[in-house]
């Protein structure tokens, strides 16, 4: 067999999370052998209970019925105008009814008119990811990305597939990234000799971070990108599973100022996770060749026709069928009626039910159990999204707690825990800078288990009270 060479290819490290779920089959068994009980506290899926496709399917069937008899076909051989687009070959941007659709209502909820010929269908917001890194990556120049320490491990992945891409993070308090920390690493990244585009970041709800920034930060922040002249990559997964009352909610960045946000949505964490829709938002111009400026979008389509020509109408139908609700009862014979929601909230709050009770669990065990043990362990206040960082404050007389792989390996094999070690979310120029980064810290999810209703309140109660004896063992507490 002949030997490949692949010149310049390096191959680049496996995340945690991957090797985690790599290894799950093996260490779950071994759990069993032992008589010990799987506890989910390291997953960050949408849960089951919230992702049942049968309420859909049957609401979507209804809305296509609904769509059929608004054409007035009466003719049953003849191809209903949604079914034949929904099956065929589409354009880049996906059907201007979708699109227009979800600008109508997202942008009603964020106090925007979003221009629906801006908005880029992306496979969740991993393609937007995806997307916006090609189109800068394509010139060949070097290129650094500014990011929170830590980060979105699909993020840093990302990234590394690009020799000529680099990070330059900057470490966050309980507020968000700090600012002046921001300015010095993009003039440290240009004394290089790199182009800065963009700082990314999961603001609301922030994967690992488990904390939402306050609205005083992201002011400050957006501050200082439009000082240095970089845009902000907000990526919004979490941005309905929001904890906070209403009025406490800070603003999403590209509520703010559009014209220098690059907005991710994905539908995935409101109860639409298999068919991947997303969509890449930014009314922010770039300037080219001899001065010339073009909007982002443009540039945006263009790298997506590349690389994915024809996103899934079907799915994207699918989507604006979820963000119609059916109108009040027009007469007992009457045909159903679907209107344009005035919201996504009262959608995402059929989600929250079951995430806002699983982290109240969470939250009411540890208090319970480790309240009085706060000399040695912390959490973070999770105001969205789905994960708490809880840290080994390593204050006892006993060894250290190492959130190594042996110690999640252990927490797995000992007690069933599966759990997430935080040190793979730094970037590697954090870890140069303090080699113990994560290295007492893990990420707790709270949003998955295998279970549903009361089962999966008891789960997740058993789960957290196991990992809290698990935590005090390992720094001595009897």
């Amino acid at each position: 067999m002949a030997n490949l060479v692949a010149p310049n290819v390096q191959q680049q490290a496996v995340s945690v999370t991957r090797k985690m779920s790599a290894s799950l089959p093996g260490l779950r068994e071994i759990a069993a052998q032992r008589g010990l009980k799987v506890h989910h506290l390291g997953a960050g899926y949408p849960h089951p209970e919230v992702t049942d496709p049968r309420g859909f399917l049957e609401h979507q069937e209804a809305y296509f019925e609904f769509l059929r008899d608004r054409e007035g076909l009466n003719d049953p051989s003849v191809l209903p105008e949604y079914l034949r687009e929904a099956y065929s070959y589409t354009d880049t941007l996906g059907p201007v009814s979708s699109r227009q659709t979800f600008a109508n209502v997202y942008g009603k909820d964020w106090g925007l008119t979003l221009n629906p010929e801006k908005l880029i269908p992306t496979v969740g917001a991993s393609g937007g990811i995806n997307l916006i890194c090609s189109m800068f990556e394509h010139p060949g120049e070097k290129v650094a990305y500014i990011t929170d320490a830590p980060t979105y491990a699909g993020f840093t992945a990302r990234v590394a597939l690009c020799q000529h891409a680099t990070i330059f993070s900057v470490e966050m308090d309980g507020e968000g990234a700090l600012p002046e920390v921001m300015r010095a690493q993009i003039r440290a990244a240009r004394e290089q000799g790199y182009f800065v585009p963009f700082y990314y970041t999961v603001p609301d709800g922030h994967n690992p971070g488990g904390f939402s920034f306050s609205q005083r930060r992201r002011e400050a922040i957006l501050e200082v990108a439009g000082e240095e002249g970089i845009l902000i990559l907000e990526d919004a997964p979490y941005l309905y599973i929001n904890f906070a009352a209403p009025a406490d909610r800070a603003k999403p960045f590209f509520s703010m100022a559009p014209e220098q946000t690059v907005h991710l949505f994905t539908g995935s964490k409101i109860g639409f996770p298999g068919p991947r829709v997303g969509f890449l938002y930014s009314e922010a111009e770039l300037e080219i060749s001899e001065g010339k400026k073009v909007a982002l979008s443009e540039l945006a389509l263009v790298e997506s026709s590349s690389e994915l020509l024809f996103h899934s109408p079907g799915a994207l139908r699918g989507f604006e069928a979820l963000l119609h609700e059916k109108s009040e009862n027009q007469g007992q014979d009457a045909a159903e009626t679907f209107i344009e929601r005035q919201s996504i909230w009262p959608l995402a709050e059929e989600t929250l039910v079951v995430y806002r009770e699983n982290r109240q669990i969470l939250l009411d065990v540890f208090e319970r159990e480790l309240g009085m043990h706060k000399a040695h362990f912390s959490w973070t206040m999770p105001e969205g999204g789905f994960f708490t960082v809880f840290t080994f404050l390593n204050t006892s007389t006993t060894e250290p707690v190492r959130t190594d792989d042996a110690m999640i390996e252990k927490m797995v094999m000992d007690h069933g825990l599966v759990v997430i070690p935080m040190y793979d979310f730094y970037p590697k120029d954090a870890r140069e800078r303090d080699p113990g980064a994560g290295m007492n810290q893990l990420r707790l999810s709270f949003c998955f288990s295998e279970s549903a209703g009361q089962q999966r309140r008891d789960d997740m109660r058993e789960a957290v009270e196991a990992f809290c004896d698990a935590a005090k063992s390992l720094v001595g507490i009897a």
